[in-house]
């Protein structure tokens, strides 16, 4: 059988999945790293541990007669660079971007180069830290001179999962985009501080996300692309298929709801609210917000489970109940302190479980309160383009309860739950096709 593989890297969970050539899915592969510790004592993911696997997995795949892979690419979460040297490989850990980012490096680029709101506005990235990846590489620059010294190319993680296997150091446009701070979405080139920094020498060629490389592999000619930024990947498949106005909320560690038809400049408001721009792989602009929805989901289930003696996966059996609902809404608005989530709301001291009489009815609470925050920020990157579907994908499509009140909010739209593992991997083996 002839198929197309994809490496979909998140930042839980890394996946890998076959597609036949009617792009159904054929084979599933899931696995989670240990993260290891940075050189500063920080958590970050396990670089090796990944390279190893990626290519481990398909050597064996490539050997198994069931399947014949004639192409290859790469989805992966973005705000993270791997910094390779002159001989390719990696000279630096793959630093994490929850990391702190020292104000005083901070305050020497914005007295360089403009105010937060200044260069926000031209970059389309609201003020992040380690999440605007391009700051990454000035905080290289002035804090760890000697590893900064020995780039030769710093790689967005699609393309250096891609590099494993071209050899071609390669950037692309949704990696740029993804509130890195270094694309001027006006001038639509890498912004002035780039340059007058000279990152721009260690940022490889901008190439087209459906660019090919024919890769030899066991003698075998396969189709390798150059990778793509998971959310603009997971909203690939939506823009083939519709052609009226659509938001598409793709959920996971980040919940990030994507309107690629609006057209408007940011406000100074939607920027301090998290909303950004990406680039679709066109080069074309996509509003976004974002939630990070799944990391505080996950904080909170295990305190959950902690208090009420259950096991881990004890949440997956809940199904949304009416009447739990109803007598919830009679009650505080907010009863759950959010330590990850940094949406405007009544915030409380602590999170007193005890008020509730067993883990479900604390559990419907929780998902209300993430419920109500994923409205706000879904809200924000709809504004007033007029559409009439809200698309659901990723990890929190096979949560009962979200789905049920996420329904009750967007009663005026079509709401529409899609297969759960497949956005954004979905998304990287299509735009194979785009290439000529």
């Amino acid at each position: 059988m002839k198929v197309t593989a994809v490496f979909d890297i998140g930042k839980t969970n890394k996946k890998f999945f076959l597609f036949d050539e009617n792009y159904q899915e054929v084979f599933r592969e899931y696995v989670c790293f240990e993260e290891i510790m940075d050189d500063d004592g920080f958590p970050a993911d396990d670089l090796m541990a990944l390279q190893r696997w990626v290519k481990t997995t398909f050597n064996k795949i490539s050997q198994d007669h069931n399947y014949q892979v004639s192409a290859l690419n790469f989805s992966a979460y973005g705000a993270s660079f791997v910094h390779i040297g002159a001989d390719g490989e990696p000279i630096a850990p793959l630093y994490n971007y929850t990391k702190s980012y020292p104000n005083d490096i901070l305050q020497s680029f914005y007295s360089k180069y403009g105010t937060e709101l200044k260069i926000a506005k031209e970059t389309a990235s609201p003020p992040l830290g380690m999440l605007n990846s391009g700051l990454q590489l000035y905080w290289l620059k002035y804090t760890k001179p000697d590893i900064f010294n020995k780039i030769r190319w710093s790689l967005h993680l699609p393309q250096y999962l891609s590099y494993l296997f071209t050899g071609v150091a390669v950037s692309d446009y949704t990696s740029i985009g993804c509130h890195t701070m270094l694309w001027n979405y006006k001038k639509n080139d890498y912004h002035q501080w780039v340059y007058a920094e000279k990152i721009n020498q260690i940022l490889p060629p901008i190439v087209k996300t459906g660019q090919v490389y024919d890769v030899n592999f066991d003698n075998k000619k396969i189709k390798t692309g150059v990778g793509i930024h998971d959310s603009s990947a997971a909203l690939l498949p939506y823009l083939r298929s519709n052609k009226e106005p659509f938001l598409l909320i793709s959920t996971g560690t980040w919940s990030i709801s994507l309107n690629p038809f609006s057209e408007k400049i940011l406000t100074e408001e939607e920027l301090m609210l998290d909303c950004l721009n990406y680039l679709r792989t066109d080069g074309k602009p996509v509003k976004a917000a974002r939630l990070f929805l799944g990391d505080e989901y996950n904080l909170q289930v295990k305190k959950l489970n902690v208090f009420y003696q259950k096991d881990t996966d004890y949440c997956k059996s809940i199904q949304f109940d009416e009447s739990i609902y109803r007598n919830l809404l009679l009650g505080i608005k907010n009863y759950f302190k959010f330590e990850r989530i940094l949406l405007s709301r009544a915030q409380l001291e602590i999170t007193d479980l005890s008020k509730f009489e067993n883990f479900e009815t604390a559990y419907h609470q929780l998902i209300m309160e993430l419920v109500a925050l994923q409205v706000q920020s879904a809200n924000l990157a709809i504004g007033n383009t007029l559409i009439k579907k809200v698309y659901i994908d990723g990890g929190f499509a096979d949560n009962d309860i979200y789905i049920k009140l996420l329904a009750k909010y967007f009663n005026d739209y079509k709401l529409i739950v899609t297969q759960s593992p497949l956005g954004s991997a979905l998304g990287a083996a299509l735009v194979l096709s785009e290439s000529s």
